[in-house]
């Protein structure tokens, strides 16, 4: 088995490039954007610390004024005991409601600069999702994105929220205690400050291995959300065939490695919390034990005494602090490997000039470079668009398994051509690689003289329209799944539902055009869905029309509507087919015959049947079918 080998190969990485600093330093850019923020948030621990570590201090001096006793401050004693005493009250009042407000103030700030950086960091992510090769969702299950983009990514807000701010907080604070009690009493301040010595080994021990721990209990919940995804959307069949107890029984061995895991993280953490605690009250009678042999030998007088109990107490408390956020540190850090690992992942097809290439206009026109050429040669035709030309084009998505086998072919423009064979002759592999969803191998692949690779994915695509087998539709009204964010106005719609002959399905929904849509279209049958991808590829008036079985899901009917209005969109496009049914291709200019990748046969449905290839035995085969 291998549910842990992204994580094991993770540890294995090279020791500076995994290290913990290294990946905090992803983060720091995102909290460059809220410099006023953190700014202000680290500008308030100053007074946050000192409120904190002089209130002992006070508490003791009150003890000493009380008891005359020789470590009370000159100006103290020279005052009347009340008046001595009130100053000292009002002083730790003063204190506690300074600590309380600048708290509560800095609190609010760093969940806001946690807010600010978790939404930038989901917002990159998932930018950089959708800009990913096709092959990258091929073997990534879509429950791990979902749980990459959601809960760890709401755990890096905490990393500097309550994690990184407030480790620095803490030290802060255990600085200034430490810092104080070394000014009044050193003994007692070297004895407390050699305990935190061993603790701080141990809380280090306890926090590496709850990092591991946690890690794989992400990586288990990654699988967990990949499989209650993968069981939402096969509910058809999971029902159909009885699958509930069988797919039950998968999830509920699943669950229980997640919650074993997680029964390791909350080991560890509890063991950090226990520990502490232990140590806090060892520290404090320590104290006690040293202070009374101290005061016994009247080198220490009992505010003093009583001050070191209070900072015995508190020196723990930002420790014990320090160690729930390094917890949450530590979380984070997990988070962030995780996110790395999508982060890293490096875009496959970029636009490799920035420069927009003036070959495809937004218009679909006529090239200006292409017109002045032709103007200058004399030429009085304007040139035809819509060659797709493949040169010697290889591509595997695996290795050297190749699935397109040097295919060498011109599709000129205007002309409608077939792809026909058996499963997995590579037919939809041509149409991934024509639409750069994925990049040859070897070879290359040309649109009217220019490589693809040249051109504007956004250009390409609007220059080409793709319908499938089974018509996607959004959440949503009808309006936006036949523009799909591009500016078109009212009347475009209509045109381009009447066009495909859908405006009449169209007007008899409940609200027509503004019918809401539920996702991926449930509230409407396959057919009225396919018929909205017909609708969205009319309305962007394509050069290219490439249809991948397109009329399979539409009955009779509803095929003879979108074939009348196929043959409208046709007129003066090049057009490549997909099809199973040999009947509905008869009339295309050639067909590609396809075998294991490889173009065996091409010519006219006629001479392809007298040529008495692998084209003549499908169409035979199917005749007989019939």
């Amino acid at each position: 088995m291998s549910i842990y080998q992204s994580q094991k190969k993770s540890y294995r990485r090279d020791r500076w490039r995994n290290n913990d600093w290294r990946l905090f330093l992803r983060l720091v850019p995102y909290a460059r954007r809220n410099t006023k923020l953190l700014t202000l948030a680290l500008l308030l621990l100053v007074p946050i610390a000192l409120s904190n570590a002089i209130q002992p201090l006070l508490i003791g001096q009150a003890i000493s004024l009380i008891r005359n006793e020789p470590s009370t401050y000159e100006f103290l004693r020279n005052l009347p005991l009340w008046q001595g005493l009130n100053i000292l009250e009002g002083s730790i009042l003063a204190a506690i409601i300074i600590r309380l407000m600048f708290t509560g103030v800095q609190g609010y700030l760093l969940q806001k600069l946690g807010q600010n950086i978790t939404a930038a960091i989901r917002q990159d992510l998932f930018s950089h999702v959708t800009s990913l090769a096709v092959r990258f969702f091929d073997r990534t299950p879509v429950g791990k994105l979902i749980t990459r983009l959601t809960s760890d990514v709401e755990i890096l807000g905490d990393v500097f929220s309550t994690g990184a701010i407030g480790i620095i907080s803490d030290i802060f604070s255990m600085l200034m205690i430490i810092g104080i009690m070394f000014s009044i009493q050193w003994q007692l301040a070297g004895l407390l400050l050699l305990m935190l010595l061993p603790i701080t080994w141990l809380i280090i021990l306890f926090q590496q291995q709850y990092r591991k721990a946690n890690y794989k209990a992400r990586e288990e919940l990654s699988i967990l959300n990949s499989q209650l995804q993968e069981n939402i959307v096969g509910i058809n069949i999971v029902q159909l065939f009885r699958r509930e107890k069988t797919n039950a029984q998968l999830f509920r061995s699943t669950n229980q490695r997640y919650i074993e895991q997680m029964d390791q993280t909350i080991f560890y953490d509890s063991a950090v919390s226990a520990t502490l605690e232990w140590i806090g009250l060892v520290a404090i009678a320590g104290v006690l034990w040293a202070g009374g042999w101290l005061l016994m030998g009247q080198s220490l007088t009992f505010g003093i005494l009583s001050a070191f109990v209070l900072y015995a107490q508190r020196l723990f408390d930002p420790l014990r602090d320090f160690a729930e956020k390094f917890t949450v540190i530590q979380a984070g850090f997990t988070a962030i490997e995780r996110i790395n690992d999508i982060l890293d992942e490096p875009i496959e097809i970029r636009d490799y000039n920035n420069q927009r290439f003036s070959v495809f206009d937004h218009t679909f026109g006529y090239i200006d470079e292409i017109i002045a050429e032709m103007e200058s040669q004399n030429f009085n035709s304007a040139p035809e668009l819509g060659e797709i030309r493949f040169e010697h084009v290889w591509f595997a998505y695996k290795d050297d398994d190749f699935v397109i086998k040097d295919l060498d072919f011109v599709i000129r423009p205007g002309e409608k051509v077939a792809l026909v064979g058996p499963t997995g002759a590579g037919k939809s592999s041509i149409i991934r690689l024509l639409c750069r969803l994925y990049e040859p191998t070897q070879g290359r692949i040309l649109i009217d003289g220019v490589d693809i690779r040249d051109v504007p994915q956004a250009e390409l695509r609007r220059y080409m329209a793709v319908i499938l087998q089974e018509g996607f539709l959004f959440a949503g009204d009808v309006k936006s799944n036949i523009t799909l964010g591009d500016h078109y106005t009212f009347d475009e719609i209509e045109l381009a539902a009447q066009n495909t002959n859908i405006a009449q399905f169209i007007e008899e929904l409940p609200q027509g055009y503004n019918t809401q849509l539920r996702e991926r279209g449930t509230n409407i049958s396959s057919g009225q869905k396919q018929l909205l991808a017909f609708a969205r590829a009319a309305i962007r008036n394509p050069q290219i029309l490439v249809l991948d079985e397109a009329t399979a899901s539409l009955d009779v009917n509803t095929e003879a509507l979108v074939q009348q209005a196929l043959n409208q969109l046709l007129i003066k496009r090049t057009a490549i087919i997909i099809a199973h049914r040999l009947s509905t291709i008869r009339n295309v200019d050639r067909i590609f015959v396809l075998k294991r990748g490889e173009l065996i046969e091409q010519g006219s449905h006629e001479e392809l049947l007298q040529q008495g290839g692998m084209y003549a035995t499908l169409h035979n085969l199917q005749m007989l079918g019939t």
